[in-house]
């Protein structure tokens, strides 16, 4: 088994000492201390793991860290900049789309990695996308208004 000794995460080279093999999540939580990504249902399902890997949305509990040496891993960790939340975070607490806040670190990664990818989405497109995230609370509906206001928000439209 190879042994990664490094990876790049939230725009910094981080020491780390894992098996190639040992999951993502794992590093990120017991190594690195970056909680925010949570463990779900272990099986790349649910999304509340994600991470962006080079951009796109990734589950972080079936990545290992031997796939992603040398790639940029961006956390909910590294959203924020120079003090302020990324605008899909901000937008997530202004629409309280969130109530237990589980699924919620996962519902913004991959609502970021989309307005990346299309800063327009109409409604289906956004309810499409985010399909492969679970939130047991049902906040759906607040979840993809949050995310239309982000859209907004990144285009200078405000809510």
């Amino acid at each position: 088994m190879a042994l990664v000794t490094e990876l790049f995460v939230n725009g910094k080279k981080l020491p780390i000492r894992a098996e190639s093999e040992t999951s993502l999540l794992s590093v990120l939580r017991d190594d690195l201390d970056l909680t925010g990504s949570k463990y779900g249902c272990g099986e790349g399902q649910c999304g509340a793991c994600t991470v962006l890997i080079g951009g796109s949305p990734a589950r972080s509990c079936i990545t290992s860290v031997g796939a992603v040496s040398g790639k940029q891993i961006t956390t909910i960790e590294g959203l924020e900049s120079g003090g302020r939340l990324h605008p899909v975070q901000q937008a997530f607490l202004d629409a309280e789309a969130l109530q237990c806040g589980y699924c919620t670190s996962g519902m913004i990664m991959s609502g970021v990695a989309l307005l990346a990818k299309n800063p327009n989405p109409d409604v289906k497109e956004i309810v499409r996308f985010m399909e492969g995230n679970v939130c047991r609370c049902g906040t759906y509906p607040r979840i993809v208004s949050a995310i239309s206001n982000a859209a907004r928000a990144m285009k200078g439209g405000g809510k």
